[in-house]
């Protein structure tokens, strides 16, 4: 099917609505991984049964389809767009060990100086190198350092996803993608082997494809109408008493001294296997947030438009800010965590998140500056120095 004319007048317009619910989320994502922080009661996790990880995952599908996806469509040299995925899981990777051995180190140094409970680093770990290995090999996933080999290894399965949405079809796909994540959730011992944990990877990537692929499709389906997705009245409100009824089950009444008005009595959806709670919660949220001018005017704002700027940086903001993470948490456990430490550790982590973003955005406007110049009469673009001291 063609995409509309309207869309495909601007097929390079970027929907700021995208850049602006992931770069919220990376926010969350911070704020949730430091127990201590006053701000992780006004989470996600608090107003319904998803959290930021799974608008990750699922943001991270859409935007791989934009980025990859439509290169296949174009045309491009298929070797060259598997050469960009593969840099792409490679630049993950790094960013991976380069977060593990910085937590590892920083965290043996502290204990010399503070004590640090035996929770802030898995045991194996914390007394040697000699699984040093398994690390590198991603057998060994340590806690709040698991999202990007899940990352890494979706990442990998996007050329042939692509090539089975072109040659058997999306419904076909959705639903042996869907088949695989219901089997996951009847037997959650499917799994890949983690070593630091019996019940293997925190995010169990056999459930967590599904949503990956959700994403890789509400791409497609939203390119086909002008980069959003179509609007229905019936199925928008659907999503919002859905997203209400979340939110009446999730909300921690009693930690607020509140009375407790949740209607069902229930366990808390499994995150590792991505319970169904958890997946109809997410897809309910995206699809009122993809469907609606609203949210695009709203993403427009200042505040929007800074939320944007820390998604388009996704990568590295979520490397900051585990790291901002790492630190806060040393601090308000070595420190106690009173008022003067939250406005301290809140704010000094948000100018650091910001100073990463705007850094990686000067550098990209710079880089796209030197792609657009023409070049001079001797060959170098019009810009470039003649010498360099």
């Amino acid at each position: 099917m063609g995409a509309s004319p309207s869309h495909a007048a601007t097929p390079h317009r970027r929907d700021h609505r995208i850049d602006a619910l992931r770069g919220v989320a990376l926010l969350m994502m911070c704020i949730d991984h430091i127990p201590q922080d006053v701000l992780n009661r006004f989470t996600m996790r608090n107003v319904g049964f998803a959290d930021a990880a799974e608008v990750f995952v699922l943001l991270a599908g859409y935007a791989s389809w934009l980025a990859y996806g439509r290169a296949f469509d174009r045309k491009q040299p298929v070797t060259s767009v598997l050469a960009r995925i593969g840099r792409r899981c490679w630049q993950l990777y790094v960013f991976q060990m380069v977060m593990v051995v910085v937590c590892i180190s920083t965290i043996r140094i502290w204990r010399h100086f503070w004590p640090v409970p035996v929770d802030f680093l898995e045991p194996e770990l914390a007394h040697g190198l000699d699984s040093a290995w398994r690390v590198l090999s991603l057998q060994a996933l340590p806690g709040n350092l698991n999202i990007l080999p899940l990352y890494i290894v979706l990442l990998l399965g996007f050329a042939p996803l692509y090539a089975l949405l072109r040659g058997v079809g999306t419904p076909v796909v959705l639903g042996v993608s869907a088949a695989v994540w219901l089997l996951v959730n009847l037997d959650p011992r499917l799994n890949f082997p983690n070593w630091l944990d019996p019940d293997g990877w925190y995010f169990d990537p056999l459930a967590w494809q599904f949503l990956f692929i959700l994403g890789v499709c509400g791409a497609r389906l939203a390119g086909r109408h002008d980069g959003s997705l179509p609007r229905s009245r019936v199925l928008a409100a659907t999503c919002g008493l859905y997203l209400v009824f979340s939110f009446v089950q999730s909300f921690p009444w009693m930690d607020w001294g509140l009375a407790d008005l949740r209607p069902v009595s229930m366990a808390v959806p499994d995150k590792m296997i991505l319970a169904p709670w958890r997946l109809l919660d997410v897809l309910a949220l995206f699809y009122l947030v993809q469907s609606s001018p609203g949210a695009t005017t709203l993403a427009a704002t200042r505040g929007g438009q800074l939320m944007a700027l820390f998604g388009r940086h996704s990568l590295e903001i979520f490397t900051a800010g585990t790291l901002v993470d790492l630190y806060a948490r040393l601090l308000l456990t070595s420190f106690g965590a009173g008022w003067i430490m939250q406005v301290v550790v809140n704010v000094a982590g948000f100018v650091v998140l910001l100073w990463v973003a705007r850094n990686r955005e000067r550098a990209r406007a710079v880089a796209r500056a030197r792609r657009a110049a023409p070049p001079a009469p001797g060959g170098l673009p019009a810009h470039a120095p003649l010498c360099r001291n």
